[in-house]
């Protein structure tokens, strides 16, 4: 309850659901099938900017020099539970902004390759995972970010730079099928392609080794 407190403000929840709630109601959609496209990028932006503070509140609120008490071990797993949690709270944001999109704007389900409710079903599931791991990555990072530049814009600046230059046509032309949002930039009309999991195999690799850095950063960083 204690690091749900602290890494779950009210601020936050509010503004994560404010941002969903806006977000279903200008970006427009005409298949339920654009739903994934319309949600990826946006979504990995609030990632970005609810998880770059994960550790850095530390310093603001000048809990460092307690945690500094800690040892590295326990420092690392309160950084890594602090995520789990953020993370879960994002996941349940953008399962239910996949809803609002059918409350707000009743998008068409008979565009190509859908075909009744199991296609709506597994269309969902297969959202549900490509925004699992854009959640993850994205968390990871700006977190990674902040830790070594010890400043929570430096993170966020820094997920902003990579953001706009894969989540571009340039980045879909250069990048492919391993560019991070290769959700987003996947062919619709080709249902049986699933190619675009490779950008997701990026995201995963990258994710990895963020998390085995960075205790190696918060020991040297402090």
């Amino acid at each position: 309850m204690y690091e749900i407190k602290i890494s779950l403000t009210f601020q936050k929840q509010v503004y994560a659901i404010f941002f969903v709630i806006i977000l279903s109601l200008v970006r427009g959609v005409t298949y339920s099938n654009e739903i994934g496209i319309a949600l990826e990028a946006p979504i990995a932006i609030l990632a970005f900017t609810f998880c770059a503070d994960t550790y850095t509140q530390e310093i603001a609120s000048k809990r460092l020099e307690i945690q500094r008490l800690y040892s590295m071990k326990k420092r690392i797993y309160c950084i890594y539970r602090r995520i789990v949690i953020q993370e879960i709270f994002l996941l349940v944001v953008a399962a239910a902004s996949y809803g609002l999109f059918f409350l707000f704007q009743n998008p068409r389900t008979d565009g190509i390759g859908q075909s009744g409710l199991e296609s709506e079903i597994s269309q969902f599931l297969v959202y549900f995972a490509a925004i699992s791991v854009t959640l993850g990555f994205w968390g990871l990072l700006s977190n990674l970010f902040s830790c070594f530049f010890q400043n929570m814009w430096a993170g966020i600046g820094g997920c902003l730079m990579l953001w706009m230059i894969t989540n571009s046509s340039i980045g879909d032309r250069y990048f492919g099928a391993w560019n991070l949002f290769s959700y987003t930039f996947r062919k619709l009309e080709n249902i049986s392609d699933f190619s675009w999991i490779c950008g997701k195999i990026v995201c995963i690799c990258i994710g990895i080794m963020a998390v085995a850095v960075l205790p190696k950063i918060i020991e040297k960083r402090g």
